[in-house]
Order: C-alpha cells, then sequence, then structure tokens
C-alpha cells in the first residue's frame, strides 16, 4: 500500500482537515502543531513533539547532487526518506530506489513500519509518476500543495495504486457436500462491485477468487459488502502477499480485494461473521497443482470464471473454469518461505 503524506507547513486548517478526510497516512507540521490537527480526527504527525520525529524516525533531504544521492542511500534502513528533488530527476530517485531496495527487507522497525522511501510532490500527476516509476515505484509521497481539490486528486492516485495479482485457470475436479461446518462472512466497510472477491484457499499455495455478494438473487438481497470466505480454517491472502486464517480476522484488519483481472484494492473490516453451515468442498487444479477450498454449500456463494463471470459453486461440474492464484512458497506466521512443504 503506498502511503500519502501532506505537508502542512505554514499550518493551513484547511490542508489539514481536507487531508484527514482524503485518508493521509500522515501531517508534516510545524513543531508543537499536534494536537491542533488532533481535534479534526486521528491522524500520525510529523514535527519534533509528533509520532514521528524530523532526524529521529524521518530524514528530510533536498537532492541535487550525487552527493545528496549518496547521502539519502546511506540512511539506516530503520529510517523513512523524504526526497525533496530541487531539480525534478528522475535518475536519482531510480538509484534509490535501486539501492535502498538493496538493503533487505523494507524496515519494521519505524514508527509506522513499512517501506521507507518517499518523495516531495507539488501535484497528483508528479505523484503518479512516483509510484510507477521503475513499475515499483517509490513507498510513498509527500504532498506540498495549497490547493484542497489536488489534495483528493493525489489521494485517488495513491489509494488507487494497488498490488497486481497473477490470476490463472484452474480446472474443477470435484464438488461435494460436506456435513457442518464453521464458516466466515468477511463484511467490509466497502461496496464490491460484480467480478470482485477475495483470494481463499485451503492450502497456502492455492487461491480460489471467490465472489463478493454483490449479485441480486430473488430469495436473498445482495450484500456487496460481504464475502462468504469458506471454512474458518482457510487461507485468505491479504496485503503485501501475506496470508491470514479466516478464524483470526477481526473488526479493523485489512484485507485484500481482488477482481478478475488480477487488480486490487484494500477494504477493511468491519465484522467477521462466523456461524455454523452446511459445507462443500471444491477440488481443482491449476499448473499441475491441486487446489482446494471448503465453502458454505449454498447457491449464492460463487467463483468466477475466467471471463469473470460468476458461476455458483452449487452448479460446479468437473471441467468447468474458475480463477485461481498459485504460488509455490511455504509460509511461516503467513509470511513467505522457502521451504519443502507438503499440504493436502
Amino acid at each position: 500500500m503506498k502511503r500519502l503524506w501532506v505537508n502542512v507547513i505554514p499550518y493551513r486548517k484547511e490542508i489539514a482537515i481536507a487531508a484527514l478526510e482524503s485518508g493521509a497516512e500522515a501531517l508534516v507540521l510545524p513543531d508543537g502543531a499536534s494536537g491542533t490537527v488532533r481535534q479534526f480526527g486521528k491522524i500520525k504527525t510529523v514535527e519534533a513533539q509528533g509520532d514521528l520525529k524530523p532526524g529521529v524516525d524521518v530524514e528530510f533531504i533536498d537532492v541535487a547532487s550525487k552527493t545528496d544521492e549518496d547521502r539519502a542511500a546511506a540512511v539506516p534502513a530503520n529510517k523513512l526518506v523524504v526526497l525533496k528533488m530541487l531539480d525534478w530527476t528522475i535518475i536519482p530517485i531510480e538509484n534509490l530506489l535501486a539501492r535502498r531496495g538493496g538493503q533487505g527487507s523494507p524496515t519494521q522497525n519505524s514508527a509506522l513500519g513499512g517501506p521507507n522511501l518517499l518523495v516531495q510532490v507539488a501535484n497528483s500527476e508528479q505523484a503518479k509518476l512516483m509510484v510507477e516509476i521503475l513499475e515499483k515505484g517509490v513507498d510513498g509521497v509527500v504532498l506540498d500543495t495549497a490547493d484542497v481539490s489536488e489534495i483528493k486528486r493525489t489521494a485517488e492516485v495513491i489509494h488507487g495504486v494497488g498490488e497486481r495479482i497473477a490470476l490463472v485457470e484452474a480446472t474443477i475436479k470435484t464438488a461435494r457436500q460436506l456435513g457442518m461446518g464453521d464458516r466466515s462472512c468477511l463484511d467490509t466497510c466497502t461496496q464490491m462491485a460484480v467480478g470482485e472477491g477475495m483470494l481463499v484457499g485451503n492450502t497456502a499455495s492455492g487461491f480460489f477468487l471467490v465472489h463478493s455478494e454483490s449479485i441480486d438473487n430473488p430469495y436473498v438481497a445482495s450484500r456487496p459488502f460481504r464475502v462468504n470466505a469458506g471454512a474458518v480454517h482457510a487461507y485468505i491472502l491479504t496485503p503485501g502477499g501475506k496470508t491470514k486464517y479466516l478464524a483470526d480476522l477481526k473488526s479493523g484488519d485489512e484485507v485484500m480485494l481482488v477482481d478478475f483481472q488480477g487488480r486490487t484494492q484494500i477494504a477493511y473490516l468491519g465484522r467477521n461473521k462466523i456461524e455454523r453451515r452446511p459445507m462443500m468442498l471444491v477440488e481443482a487444479e491449476a499448473q499441475g497443482q491441486p487446489i482446494s477450498l471448503v465453502l458454505q454449500n449454498a447457491e449464492t456463494i460463487r467463483l468466477m470464471d475466467p471471463q469473470g463471470k460468476a458461476i455458483s459453486i452449487t452448479g460446479l461440474k468437473p471441467g468447468d473454469k474458475v480463477l485461481a492464484h498459485v504460488e509455490h512458497s511455504g509460509r511461516h506466521f503467513g509470511m513467505k518461505v522457502e521451504e519443502t512443504l507438503i499440504e493436502r
């Protein structure tokens, strides 16, 4: 997930409020202004008395020469770096993406955790360029503007940048009735469209794209915020390529929504609704690899075909094609590891 910070130096109330309402992660403020902006809502602040302290948690570096680039590259990996490109040259940023990326996994030690290279930008066009540069993009931007509408445009750019998931065609082998079990309905704070859902699987090596309940039904009202995801033991693929057990998800957790073209967005869980229901087992094969998932036995539970059409699991038959995602790494506490692992 890309970061959006907004520079509010000098302090401007309307900019601070617009940033908060647009979902900015943090505000860069004059010293002592944190208490003022927190009257409007909860948000991270960057200043001497803030959540992130310049020179301690964050290094602000003006870049106008190779020497400046070297200084930025030398900042420890447990600090965030904010670059201000004095002549708006792209090459130093590309170099720093390569050099800081070479330090290993993104830091988890800073006050905000996660990736650590941000660039100051003046508008949404520059923001888009920065988060797409070298395909990977920088980890976030610090927007410096006096235009409230520019904050909203930049937020749309940043929040619209998600991971791209490789989806493959899977061939159904069996779909058979089981007995009773506990299933997990994931209710998010986001309305999903037709063709959108979540990736869930019995194992960490294969996931079905389970459709949201965004389709009208003569007997049950649609619930476009919901995915009836499967049995509580199943894995769900979450942002950053991690997994969680369905049973472990709780209100406020991040979940990843995926459409039939592999485009993703982050949503926040409002409720994990676990209830005892009749279940069925769906088994398939993708790229020579078995995939399976236990789901509630109901016609409103659907997978997706390669064209994005929703298919009820109660109508599945051997040979049907559905969308899936396969991985070849093991998992340790939800993170990928290269190891020999067998799951059946």
